[in-house]
């Protein structure tokens, strides 16, 4: 298994973080949550996407559903 792609929230655009999913890559965002630093992962298993939060994990059935959670959490670049 790749070392997960880590970053801070901003750091990466949409289209990095999905290309990283797309290889195979776990990618690990530092984030700003409840007033405290957090870890979410973002991974896929090839045909679901996966959003693990300390609280949840959203799952998603498609890369735009994806790509528009990124954009809507903040965690990639902003354009």
């Amino acid at each position: 298994m790749q070392e997960p792609l880590r970053a801070k929230s901003g750091e990466l655009t949409a289209e990095e973080i999905l290309a990283a999913l797309r290889e195979g890559r776990r990618v690990v965002i530092e984030t700003e949550m409840l007033g405290s630093t957090h870890e979410v992962t973002l991974r896929s298993d090839g045909e679901t996407y996966y959003c693990d939060t300390p609280t949840t994990l959203h799952k998603h059935a498609t890369e735009e559903e994806m790509r528009t959670c990124i954009r809507k959490m903040g965690y990639g670049k902003s354009r």
